[in-house]
């Protein structure tokens, strides 16, 4: 197959990977915003029911952009996870992993980036960029303002702890969450599930990008994938750069997770009791303090 096949071929699959969800409640998926997606407005006095999201908008530079919000019961201050979708045109709200977050007492927002899903307006969308050129990994770097916006957007909720956020991400969500790492601002840890799992062996550029923010990452990086992805070698690489550098890094490639590599890329799908889970809160623990159990 050829090299500017290959990404053609992968990325029907990942796209349903990535948008998989275990059943929960949750707000609807259409790419416009809509008040009947809203929860209660985050300056209530009112309780929020604490799976159904609330649908915010943010700023990042000159871009509006919008987002789902999940907060748990109770006026906080609690610690808080941006979490980056990947290359789904429609990210919607993504649900699983509220269940999981929520219930362990975590603010869950969920921004959708430049040209994705309820941001689709504000810029163009990723997957019409050859996953094989360079402008591939220039526009990631440039959707990580967006990331970077994100988090100081919860950072400014009253009930959110500016000393505890997070930021996760899955596929080219977690390639957007090694460059939050390398940023810094705002965050203590950041998490990668499968970042660069379908790009790696087809754009040179975006690896050696990807290298040299795992040097510099200025934060905690926890790399995750199943043994059944499309390519376990970035979470090999990339940590293996953050160790060389010095810093502090955890890698984990679980054993397989289904029977085909789309079941493999999904590991990172959240529920109540993700087969990850009790690993990542005891890394945000290690990393936030937060009582994570």
């Amino acid at each position: 197959m050829k090299r500017g096949c290959l990404f053609a071929f992968l990325l029907g699959p990942c796209l349903a990977a990535c948008s998989k969800s275990p059943p929960s409640a949750g707000a609807s998926t259409a790419s416009k915003p809509s008040t009947s997606a809203l929860a209660t407005p985050s300056g209530s006095t009112s309780t929020p029911d604490p799976f159904t999201p609330e649908l915010v908008t943010f700023t990042s530079g000159s871009l509006t952009l919008h987002g789902f919000l999940f907060r748990p019961a109770g006026p906080g201050p609690f610690p808080a996870i941006v979490f980056n979708h990947g290359s789904e045109k429609l990210p919607g709200a993504k649900n699983g992993q509220a269940l999981f977050y929520v219930n362990h007492g975590f603010v869950l927002f969920v921004p959708h980036r430049r040209g994705h899903g309820r941001s689709s307006d504000a810029g163009a969308y990723i997957g019409d960029t050859p996953a094989t050129s360079p402008a591939f990994s220039d526009a990631l770097v440039a959707q990580s303002d967006d990331v970077m916006a994100a988090v100081a957007y919860v950072a400014s909720l009253p009930y959110v702890d500016t000393k505890r956020v997070a930021v996760s991400g899955c596929s080219l969500g977690g390639i957007e969450s090694l460059f939050a790492a390398e940023r810094g601002t705002g965050i203590v840890a950041a998490i990668d599930f499968a970042g660069a799992a379908a790009t790696w062996a087809i754009n040179p550029t975006l690896q050696e990008r990807m290298k040299s923010a795992a040097r510099n990452a200025r934060v905690p990086v926890f790399f995750l994938q199943a043994e059944n992805d499309y390519d376990t070698t970035p979470s090999r690489v990339l940590s293996d750069e953050i160790k060389k550098a010095g810093k502090r890094v955890r890698v984990h490639v679980f054993p397989p997770n289904g029977t085909t590599h789309e079941d493999g890329h999904a590991f990172c799908i959240g529920g109540g009791r993700p087969p990850w889970g009790n690993e990542v809160l005891a890394f945000l623990e290690e990393t936030m303090g937060t009582a994570a159990h």
